[in-house]
């Protein structure tokens, strides 16, 4: 089970400004790969525009605190922002929270098809995802 840095997710109320703001002002591209396929009927269906630096995307999401409610998870993803990280193996990374007393919202592919997702908590209240591209 090993991690890699895939994106890291920023909850703003205006995706249209934010879009702009880091492509004009820190230069970062649109991003055109590799795109996930939002779920929008599952939980969440707010507006996501994709910027990269050519290694690592920013998913630009429209704020929405109430989509941990309507998916029944505590964690909501979409509140605050959060970093994510991709792994080959989420049953073992699952297993490895578990033994390190960390709990987790399992969103599974509620929000983005084809992905599993997990969200928890750092000690200071960042969100982290940890996702797995299913087979």
């Amino acid at each position: 089970m090993k991690l890699k840095l895939h994106h890291i997710n920023l909850a703003t109320d205006n995706v249209g400004q934010m879009t702009r703001f880091y492509r004009d002002v820190l230069g970062l591209d649109e991003e055109t790969d590799g795109l996930p396929v939002l779920e929008k009927t599952k939980g969440y269906a707010g507006d996501v525009a994709f910027v990269t630096d050519g290694a690592v995307q920013t998913h630009i999401a429209e704020k929405d605190m109430l989509a941990g409610f309507r998916t029944g998870q505590i964690v909501n993803p979409v509140a605050t922002g959060h970093i994510a990280y991709r792994t080959d193996d989420l049953d073992a990374f699952k297993t490895h929270l578990k033994a390190q007393n960390v709990p987790y919202s399992d969103w599974d592919s509620a929000a983005v098809a084809g992905w599993r997702q997990i969200f928890f908590y750092d000690p200071d209240g960042n969100v982290v995802e940890v996702h797995e591209v299913a087979e």
